[in-house]
């Protein structure tokens, strides 16, 4: 589940809250180890997808560095040709 999460920091144009609302749910599902809460378990799931989404949004406003911004294209497309390589496809 949490190979799907994407680095968040350095990009242009910025993460959207939809990414990072994603990346949170992601993290949420690994450590509850489900992907669909019971009806029991919802409220506090969701509860935690929305503090973890605020606390990486504000980390991700607190983050600085030197390096230039990363392209998203030229990203997926390295990402691309290394799944190429590892599964050869």
């Amino acid at each position: 589940m949490c190979r799907n999460i994407r680095q968040l920091h350095n990009f242009e144009p910025a993460a959207t809250n939809a990414e990072i609302e994603a990346a949170a749910l992601q993290y949420v599902r690994k450590v509850s180890g489900s992907n669909k809460p019971s009806k029991a378990n919802e409220q506090a799931f969701n509860e935690a997808v929305h503090e973890i989404a605020h606390i990486t949004a504000h980390l991700l406003d607190s983050l600085v560095t030197t390096a230039p911004p990363k392209n998203r294209d030229d990203e997926a497309a390295k990402a691309k040709a290394r799944a190429a390589v590892r599964y050869g496809t």
